[in-house]
């Protein structure tokens, strides 16, 4: 990508799509395009089509998708699905159209099979059964990293897929049922601390070990990825896994909470672990810099410095 060049993020508004926007303006990129929720709804196929003739996107990073927790996927399968399918096959497919020079597509780890070998490693994408907790999400995920591949091939057109592990960042939404783990365990700890709550409930037991990477880390991997000669489908993260347990210890000890934590078993655990084999994005040449504390440590003073 050149400094000038005109370059879509699709999603402007989300924590990756936000996170992307402010790195390639702090790498000197100048003409960004921002594609967010209330100005374009890239469900819908005309208006995305539009958006395509009006602002001739050279290179676009679709981090748009309908996302949430594990309560959220398992409430609303249809939304998880449809929403998803729709927004990938319009941008995808008019990115072809328009003569996109390159696209990144980003997936989620959830693509793989529930009992994947750790670390996971690219190629057991699509060889075994859906964790059922977010079947639907992965199905339609999937189909986006598969669209990618079916363009690479008819085509010889240059969209490739990236596979992140669990994201978290400053700007991830609270709300129980639809924030991922992360935002939802530090802002339920951090609220009980400045409010002086007694205890605090999680969801399952604690026993579950997940990767998790900060929002910039994955913005400056996607940046540097859309810049390199790489054209396949290829993992994002930082090839450590933590527990649940462990990371409510974490953020306890950051803001000194010392009330109760209670573990509702009533409450779906997901995958017992899912940790992403990274070797393949390191041997290019890229390494997350942000620590799982430091990174905590960033939205407990985001939380501290904008809510009252």
């Amino acid at each position: 990508m050149d400094n000038d060049s005109r370059i879509l993020v699709a999603g402007a508004n989300g924590m990756v799509g936000s996170a992307l926007v402010k790195d390639l303006e702090n790498k000197g990129y100048t003409n960004i395009i921002k594609g967010v929720r209330g100005k374009i709804d890239f469900t819908n196929q005309e208006a995305t089509n539009r958006y395509f003739l009006k602002h001739k996107p050279e290179y676009v990073f679709l981090t748009a998708a309908r996302c949430g927790g594990i309560m959220d996927n398992i409430t609303y399968p249809v939304n998880y699905l449809l929403d998803n399918l729709n927004i990938q096959n319009n941008v995808i497919s008019l990115s072809h159209i328009h003569g996109v020079k390159k696209l990144m597509f980003f997936a989620s780890s959830c693509v793989y099979p529930k009992g994947s070998m750790m670390p996971i490693k690219e190629e057991y994408l699509m060889s075994g059964d859906f964790e059922k907790s977010h079947e639907f999400y992965s199905i339609a995920k999937i189909s986006g990293i598969k669209l990618c591949e079916a363009y690479r091939k008819q085509y010889n057109c240059n969209f490739i897929s990236v596979n992140p592990c669990n994201i978290y960042g400053a700007d991830n939404k609270s709300n129980s049922l639809s924030a991922h783990v992360m935002s939802s365990l530090i802002h339920k700890i951090w609220a009980a601390k400045k409010y002086q709550i007694g205890q605090v409930e999680c969801f399952g037991d604690g026993s579950p070990k997940r990767e998790f990477l900060y929002s910039d880390d994955l913005a400056d991997a996607a940046v540097f990825l859309m810049n390199s000669s790489e054209n396949s489908f290829i993992n994002i993260g930082t090839g450590i896994e933590n527990s649940i347990s462990e990371i409510v210890n974490l953020i306890c000890k950051i803001v000194d909470y010392h009330g109760k934590i209670i573990w509702d078993t009533t409450k779906p655990n997901g995958a017992p672990r899912r940790v992403l084999d990274v070797t393949k994005l390191s041997a290019l040449g890229w390494k997350p810099k942000i620590s799982l504390e430091e990174g905590v440590k960033k939205i407990i003073n985001y939380l501290n410095q904008n809510y009252v």
